[in-house]
């Protein structure tokens, strides 16, 4: 129970990769905030839940939680978000700022035409939402002295995706791992650490659902990855609670990419 007494905030927490986060913390002690824009979003993508949301797994596990529908790219509802996580559970601990994705259609997402709508769409669900939580939760780690952030960034942040797709996704989660850097630079005398967790590609449901269709995810994909498979997101989970332990008490400004060796050069 090495997060025991401690309090997390998972964003984009009620399917895949983010609900793995909020129940691996869960099961280390802390006690979790699940917040998405849909709390029921696992049922869109057949992923199985073993209660009626999240946060009733996170209490299955004996921790308490709290369930926050909010569009976190607005910056008033992150900000009334996390003052709510305050008033119920007193504190912040741990933030990880997992909402996000590469939501616009494959084929129109290439660097030289993706349409304006979509590139601004990428920066406010992968980038300003992360930059609205940051902001609101770092008075309150101030405050406390102490705090780890744990920002998602992607491959595609840290080399170009197959064929010069997903450039605007990529993009978008570039700025979220330079300004985690920033972030561990202004924070670390206040005690709070700051890092990136980079994801090759995961095999969540909604990956699973879409692979066809998107071209992500494909058999030829995997045999190309010197692993030979795609991720688990108990891959990424593992990697979470090195992040957020004091295993990695003195590592800070950092992006670890968890890809199966599909990245082979610095971040």
């Amino acid at each position: 129970m090495k997060l025991l007494g401690k309090t997390a905030v998972v964003t984009g927490a009620a399917r895949g990769l983010g609900r793995a986060y909020a129940l691996r913390l869960a099961s280390l002690g802390a006690d979790v905030v699940v917040a998405d824009i849909k709390l029921d979003g696992a049922a869109e993508f057949g992923e199985r839940l073993n209660a009626s949301s999240v946060s009733k797994e996170i209490e299955q596990l004996g921790r308490r939680s709290l369930g926050i529908e909010v569009d976190l790219a607005q910056r008033d509802e992150a900000f009334r978000a996390i003052d709510a996580v305050l008033r119920a559970f007193g504190r912040i601990d741990i933030l990880v700022n997992n909402a996000g994705g590469a939501l616009t259609p494959a084929e129109r997402s290439r660097a030289s035409e993706s349409p304006e709508e979509d590139m601004r769409f990428l920066l406010d669900v992968n980038y300003m939402s992360a930059v609205h939580c940051c902001q609101a939760a770092t008075p309150i780690m101030k405050r406390q002295g102490s705090g780890v952030i744990v920002n998602i960034s992607s491959q595609s942040a840290i080399t170009t995706y197959k064929q010069g797709l997903l450039a605007g996704y990529g993009a978008a989660k570039a700025a979220v791992t330079h300004y985690t850097r920033y972030l561990a630079a202004e924070l670390g005398p206040h005690g709070i650490r700051a890092n990136c967790l980079a994801p090759g590609v995961m095999m969540t449901a909604r990956v699973a659902a879409q692979a066809a269709q998107r071209g992500v995810g494909t058999d030829d994909e995997a045999a190309q990855i010197p692993l030979r498979r795609f991720g688990k997101v108990e891959d990424c989970a593992g990697v979470l609670e090195f992040l957020v332990t004091d295993l990695s008490q003195y590592v800070t400004g950092q992006v670890i990419s968890v890809c199966g060796g599909a990245v082979l050069t610095p971040n």
